[in-house]
């Protein structure tokens, strides 16, 4: 019954993620003003459309990363946009840009909402009602985030060489750049080829994520209940990519509105 009731929640934030980006991106395309605006290029540029780069003027060096809040609160470290190739990260700059997302403090409300929610839901009984249950559920979903970012975020592409950022498609049909993100779980760059590769990183990281869960979640600790902490992980990832590649239109969107 948990492990249905965790898999109706995220089939249900990822339902209405793909009706907001694509009401979103329907309203864009039919902008006459955004559709014959001139191609950017191709220094890096942040998600709200501030280049990095002035007419006439020598382009700057690229950043490695960028940090464009999704929804000006969520931290965006790892997104690149208007780029098609970068120097790869180092080792030392792919865990400090993990920990500062792991560690943002909108990161840490967001846990502490999904802990409520929990808390609300009764999940995992053995942990009880009150300030006590709360901070259980609030210390293992920490734990669970914290976990699988540093496994697909910085140490399994150190180990394996793959470049961890999402590089934003930006343009073409809605439903192209949609499965074109939600491909990234399953592959991604080598950062010294640059090839697209099986996406390893993400397998290892969050069946790391999985397997040390079984540590201290409460059991029955089973094949099962690993897997499916394993698909969740993977499919709230892939569910981040869409913001990932659909936030800038969410924002020019919201913009326009705003104005």
């Amino acid at each position: 019954m948990l492990i249905r009731d965790r898999w109706q929640r995220v089939s249900l934030c990822t339902l209405i993620l793909i009706g907001t980006i694509g009401f979103a991106h329907t309203l864009r395309a039919q902008d006459p003003q955004q559709s014959s605006a001139p191609a950017t290029n191709q220094t890096g540029t942040n998600a709200a459309g501030n280049s990095g780069t002035v007419e006439g003027q020598p382009a700057s060096e690229p950043k490695p990363t960028q940090n464009d809040r999704i929804f000006w609160a969520l931290p965006n470290y790892l997104t690149v946009e208007n780029q098609s190739n970068l120097p790869p990260l180092t080792t030392r700059q792919k865990f400090k840009t993990v920990a500062e997302g792991c560690f943002d403090p909108i990161e840490s409300v967001f846990i502490g909402i999904q802990a409520g929610i929990d808390q609300a839901d009764n999940v995992n009984p053995t942990y009880g009602q009150g300030f006590v249950g709360y901070s259980k559920r609030y210390g293992t979903a920490y734990a669970d985030a914290i976990i699988g970012n540093f496994g697909t975020g910085a140490i399994f592409p150190t180990l394996l060489h793959q470049d961890p950022r999402y590089y934003q498609m930006g343009r073409g049909r809605f439903l192209h750049r949609f499965v074109y993100a939600a491909g990234r779980v399953l592959i991604t760059r080598s950062e010294t080829t640059h090839r697209i590769e099986f996406n390893f990183s993400e397998l290892l990281g969050n069946s790391m994520a999985a397997g040390l869960a079984n540590t201290y979640h409460p059991g029955p600790h089973t094949i099962v209940s690993s897997a499916n902490v394993l698909g969740t992980q993977c499919l709230m990832d892939a569910a981040g990519y869409e913001l990932k590649e659909f936030w800038p239109d969410i924002h020019r969107f919201l913009k326009r509105v705003k104005h």
